[in-house]
């Protein structure tokens, strides 16, 4: 009874991180190259690189059925690959935002100020 609780638990943390992972990797893919440098960030290339390395590997962390199940989510290898993509999301998307072209929260453009 306790051992499935825990399989389920594990599988769903899993899951959500693999979550994660894939976010961060369908962001990094989607912005503009020039947007890294300008935000005075790392290159497009280094964060695809670092964060599809961390979602195959949050991929195969995933327990069977979905993934392979080999490392675990709480391993060292399942931890790094879940930071990587959190460092991403919470450093570097941010960053992004203004040189990316795209509007921000509410249909406003990032150089809207708003006001009366």
């Amino acid at each position: 009874m306790i051992g499935s609780a825990q399989l389920v638990v594990f599988f769903v943390l899993s899951l959500a991180a693999f979550g994660l992972q894939a976010w961060a990797l369908v962001d990094v893919a989607t912005r503009p190259a020039a947007a890294f440098p300008r935000a005075g960030k790392r290159s497009k290339s280094f964060w695809l690189v670092v964060v599809g390395v961390a979602a195959a590997l949050g991929f195969i962390a995933v327990p069977r059925p979905i993934g392979l199940g080999l490392f675990g989510l709480f391993g060292l290898v399942g931890i790094a690959s879940v930071i990587a993509a959190i460092v991403y999301l919470v450093d570097v998307r941010p960053a992004l935002q203004p040189y990316s072209g795209r509007r921000g929260p509410r249909g406003r453009s990032p150089g809207d100020r708003g006001g009366w």
